[in-house]
Formats: C-alpha cells, sequence, structure tokens
C-alpha cells in the first residue's frame, strides 16, 4: 500500500494519497489495477468504494477527534478533560482518487487536511506533518487497507 502525504505549499494543509493495492473483498473491490485511468472511474462509483469512503470518514473523524500518540506531539502534555477543546486539524476533502502506478493504475483515497489554528499562509509546522502521517498509517491500519 501506498500512502503519500504532500503539504500544501505555503499553507496550513496538506493532501494525503492513499493507493489501493490489495483486494478488499468486505468492499467487493478486488479487480484494483487497471490499464486506463477511465477504467478506475468504474470502481470509483461502484457501490463497494463508496461503502469504502464512508467507512474512511467515521475513521478518520475518530483519529482527528484522538489522534495517535506522538511523544515529541506538543498536545502531548496538555490534557483536556472538558473535550471542549477545538480539533487540532479538520477535515477538509474526502473523495476517490486515481493513483498511477508501475504501468498501472488503482483507485485510491484523497484527503486534504487544514490545521485551523495555524497562520494563514504558513507552511505546515514539522510536528504537524508528522501528526498527519500517524494518522494517515492509523486510517489505513484501522480500515485494512495495510
Amino acid at each position: 500500500m501506498s500512502i503519500r502525504v504532500i503539504p500544501d505549499q505555503d499553507q496550513p494543509s496538506a493532501a494525503i494519497e492513499i493507493a489501493l493495492e490489495k483486494p478488499l473483498p468486505d468492499y467487493d473491490l478486488f479487480q484494483l489495477d487497471q490499464p486506463t485511468p477511465r477504467d478506475v472511474d468504474a470502481v470509483l462509483v461502484s457501490q463497494g468504494f463508496r461503502d469504502l469512503v464512508d467507512d474512511a470518514r467515521g475513521v478518520l473523524m475518530d483519529l482527528l477527534a484522538h489522534p495517535p500518540y506522538q511523544p515529541s506531539s506538543p498536545e502531548h502534555g496538555r490534557l483536556d478533560f472538558t473535550h471542549s477543546a477545538p480539533l487540532a486539524l479538520e477535515l477538509t476533502q474526502l473523495t476517490g482518487a486515481i493513483c498511477p502506478g508501475d504501468d498501472v493504475y488503482r483507485p485510491g483515497l484523497w484527503i486534504i487536511l487544514h490545521d485551523p489554528r495555524a497562520k494563514p499562509k504558513t507552511a505546515l509546522p514539522s510536528a504537524t506533518h508528522d501528526r498527519i502521517v500517524a494518522i494517515a498509517a492509523g486510517l489505513a491500519k484501522r480500515l485494512g487497507l495495510t
């Protein structure tokens, strides 16, 4: 499975691309390698893929509310028992993607996360980038994509 985290230049956001590389029988997604991008479109509109996106949204919202533990995270030292603090990251987009591979194309997930507390027109801090990488890995693991 291929996960790419692409930070936006001079913006406090990043895109996550997760290419599906193994069949997902729970979602009726068996033939993932396709010869052309147009052939991937049929997979992206299937009910199984839509179910995957719905499940990904639920898991992602949980991971945003309860990010994976990171010892170096600035939030690690602060505990919020009121649960009133805003999410450290917010989901801007979650959709299907056509991911190029080695002479094939695969369906995938395209996710954009934004840091609402960061100053506009500033790059993501490295700690936030690391948090996004951990969230992407946690999402892939919980959905059984790895």
